[in-house]
């Protein structure tokens, strides 16, 4: 099949380019998916197993990704958008939705992927909304950054590609969205991880001042909430990108090369407004869109999770992350709880690939 070779070195099928959607494939519509979530909240219930686990070590050591992607990429019409992604291993097999963060992207997982195909899994990687080649159907679509909203994308791409439930994984952005799916549909979810655990919040609680020590940590969403901060992120996407990535993992010791090929993808036209809005949108000084009101509302309430879930933390995490112990009640059902250890930090599946894929593969075991 022809492809086309982007300039970070990953193959996009060009079909999947000059056909991004076949237009009799089932999709449900965003506001109707919306419309719906409160129908699921307590439905499925699994009786509590809380089992503690000694920390993991990590192979952080004796795993070293290649700066040059072995991804192939996809392109397809989904809900708002048009989804760059992966899609690795077999159509049929069980399918697994992984969901990077920021500013991080799709290769996050490019040693987290071979292994759950080597499994018998089909992986799913899709660049979020504002990276790499993920773009909006229309110019006039708000560039919604909330949290609801990028959940609702990897919903829609599960529709266009008719999967009707699969294992969620992610970190940063990407846990919130799993831990949002699974909280508010957990039909569509057959098991979660989640790196750093629960992360569902709300306006209101963006709004509580905190200690100092922990305002200071997220001394970044301040520079964003002024329009100087705007400016000065969108000038300096790589080198703030960098920082970000050294102050998160202090000890993952990660490479010119490794570091661009993720960079290329803050490039995206869309990149500052959903990242800005995001933030903005976080701390209460900014306004999401009426067609998530119904889904926050409910998210504000801190649902349960019900679903088979394993939470992840790295030994050397060094952006702002809650402690296990605060979180564990939120997960009702089957869980377990995992510290990664080898010195690793928030980009925890680039970081031990090994560890993260083996909880994937225990979580749906589960």
């Amino acid at each position: 099949m022809p492809t086309i070779t982007t300039r970070d070195g990953m193959r996009i099928c060009k079909s999947d380019v000059d056909n991004a959607i076949d237009p009799g494939r089932r999709r449900f519509l965003t506001t109707t998916a919306i419309a719906v979530a409160g129908a699921h909240l307590g439905g499925m219930r699994v009786a509590p197993m809380q089992s503690a686990v000694a920390p993991v070590p990590s192979d952080a050591a004796a795993v070293r990704s290649s700066a040059a992607s072995a991804f192939t990429l996809h392109q397809i019409n989904a809900g708002l958008l048009n989804v760059g992604y992966v899609d690795e291993g077999r159509r049929d097999a069980p399918a697994i939705v992984l969901l990077h963060g920021w500013p991080y992207d799709i290769h996050s997982f490019v040693d987290v992927t071979p292994r759950l195909v080597s499994a018998g899994y089909r992986v799913i990687v899709p660049y979020l909304r504002g990276y790499g080649t993920t773009r909006f159907l229309s110019n006039g679509t708000f560039r919604n950054g909330q949290p609801s909203a990028v959940a609702m994308d990897a919903v829609e791409l599960m529709n266009a590609l008719n999967i009707e439930r699969a294992t969620i994984a992610g970190f940063d952005w990407g846990a919130r969205s799993g831990d949002i799916i699974a909280a508010l549909w957990p039909e569509r979810c057959k098991g979660l991880v989640s790196v750093s655990g629960y992360l569902i919040g709300s306006q209101a609680g963006g709004r509580t001042p905190l200690s100092p020590t922990a305002e200071y940590q997220w001394w970044y969403q301040f520079y964003f909430a002024t329009e100087r901060g705007r400016a000065g992120y969108d000038a300096n996407r790589r080198e703030f990108a960098k920082l970000i990535w050294q102050l998160a993992s202090p000890k993952w010791k990660f490479d010119e090369a490794t570091f661009e090929r993720s960079a290329a993808a803050f490039e995206n036209p869309d990149h500052v407004d959903i990242v800005i809005h995001n933030y903005r949108w976080r701390m209460g000084i900014a306004e999401g869109e009426a067609m998530y009101d119904d889904v926050e509302r409910r998210l504000a309430a801190a649902p349960l999770i019900t679903v088979p879930s394993i939470t992840l933390e790295g030994d050397a995490n060094g952006a702002p992350y809650p402690p296990p112990a605060t979180y564990a009640n939120k997960f009702s059902g089957k869980y377990a709880h995992r510290t990664i250890t080898g010195g690793i930090g928030h980009n925890l599946p680039q970081e031990a690939p090994a560890a993260f894929a083996q909880a994937i593969l225990d979580v749906d075991a589960l």
